[in-house]
């Protein structure tokens, strides 16, 4: 995220795409990069043109399989989320109900849509989690439920957080939109990333709407598309790129010296306790040997299925995680980007095959990528406020329905059908235990 809001939109003239690589000959296009800024965006542009003699890129097919590493830092992080990922699931649908109120007989019809094939209850459901809903009893066979005081708290920060970070949504937007190939993507794939993205339910009505200088809503023949109405240079800069040079200032303060030279990312730095073999360690080695290719320059010359283009698809997708507020995403989400983004139908296997940048675990419904630079074990190295608030309803969500214990078995095996079923299931837990109550809105302040 600070990465990203060194970004923020200015008032900049609208400048053609930039042009930085081809490998159809032996004559290339290549940036000519002035004395170092610190900043990249103001040189990105520059020497445009220019044609320099030089030896050709080595672009190899890609042949080689990588096998996959088990890692229980990143998959633990698809373990502790699943509780989480449902209890949002539950809250996405009870928001969109009037006074954010809805009965257990019609949260059945949502039983597909949240990923529920084992025959139960809700109401054993939702007492699972006691410190997100509560459940209020309307009859002896009415049962209703909505968020708990502290739930709804967490729920309007949310949307407080949402709209004061919108122009870094709309940032995000931008650059995904800039390095796509016709610098259009359709609306139903970027709806795919919207949780991981942060953006709003309603984005294409909001911000794709509010920003016409920066885009527009157009027709096509799969379903409408949002197109870039505005190419920012001074946005066409990766995150990769800045982490190297704030690495190449902070050297160079520390040993006083002036460094002058092409950016490179050639250290190839694994995990502890990853061991590769031989081969695997040299193919790594080269790939890194390779000229960076930035994820915004034209990419329509690069054959697919060469050393060159996974290249570039590396750099797309470090980017991409770089975006996501938990740095991470499924892999099938990904998977929806091969048009725009030219990639291999084989991308799963790529990711698998640069374990110093990605990992990819197979935990839970569908496999999740990780952009391994941005954690430290099973912990995020930083988190912005949606991130923290995220973590707050997690707490909630870890809280047992009775003190000392998780919830009854009996829970795992009750029938559904949405209702009480009788004054015998109605009893229905309302208060937390007092110091219960004071932990939890310790924490939330």
């Amino acid at each position: 995220g600070s990465k990203i809001a060194a970004f923020l939109p200015k008032n900049s003239a609208s400048l053609p795409f930039p042009f930085l690589l081809s490998s159809s000959s032996s004559t290339r296009i290549l940036v000519s990069f002035p004395p170092r800024s610190a900043f990249f965006g103001s040189i990105l542009v520059e020497g445009l043109g220019r044609r320099v003699k030089e030896t050709p890129l080595r672009s190899t097919t890609v042949t080689a399989a990588v096998k996959r590493r088990k890692e229980v830092p990143f998959d633990s992080v698809i373990e502790r989320d699943k509780k989480l990922k449902l209890v949002l699931k539950i809250r996405n649908i009870l928001v969109k109900q009037p006074d954010r109120i809805m009965s257990l007989r019609e949260l059945g019809r949502f039983r597909r849509d949240l990923g529920l094939t084992r025959k139960r209850r809700f109401i054993g459901l939702l007492r699972r989690f006691p410190a997100v809903f509560e459940i209020v009893e309307e009859g002896v066979y009415s049962l209703r439920f909505r968020l708990t005081p502290e739930a709804e708290r967490i729920y309007l920060e949310e949307l407080r957080s949402r709209e004061e970070m919108e122009q870094l949504l709309v940032v995000k937007l931008r650059k995904l939109l800039m390095m796509s190939l016709d610098r259009r993507i359709l609306l139903e794939k970027i709806a795919h990333l919207r949780h991981d993205l942060g953006l709003p339910a309603e984005f294409r009505d909001t911000i794709c709407q509010r920003y016409p200088q920066y885009f527009r809503v157009v027709p096509t023949d799969r379903g409408p598309a949002l197109e870039l109405t505005h190419w920012d240079p001074e946005l066409a800069v990766s995150a990769a790129e800045i982490a190297e040079e704030e690495n190449r200032i902070r050297e160079a303060e520390e040993r006083n010296l002036i460094i002058d030279r092409a950016p490179r990312f050639r250290r190839v730095n694994l995990p502890r306790g990853l061991n590769l073999s031989k081969g695997e360690m040299r193919r790594l080695s080269q790939f890194k040997e390779m000229p960076y290719i930035s994820p915004y320059s034209d990419f329509s010359g690069l054959r697919p299925g060469t050393s060159v283009k996974e290249k570039h698809a590396c750099g797309v997708v470090h980017e991409i995680l770089s975006f996501t507020l938990e740095k991470r995403t499924l892999v099938d989400h990904l998977t929806h980007f091969r048009e725009e983004f030219r990639f291999s139908q084989q991308l799963r296997g790529m990711l698998i095959r640069h374990p110093d940048m990605f990992y990819v675990s197979l935990k839970g419904d569908r496999d999740s990528v990780f952009l391994r630079e941005a954690y430290r074990g099973s912990q995020l190295i930083e988190k912005d406020r949606m991130l923290l608030l995220k973590e707050k309803l997690r707490a909630l969500v870890m809280v047992p329905r009775f003190p000392g214990g998780g919830a009854q078995k009996s829970d795992e095996t009750e029938k559904a059908d949405g209702t009480s079923g009788g004054r015998s299931g109605v009893k229905v837990s309302r208060v937390l235990p007092v110091l219960m109550v004071h932990q939890i809105t310790g924490f939330l302040n």
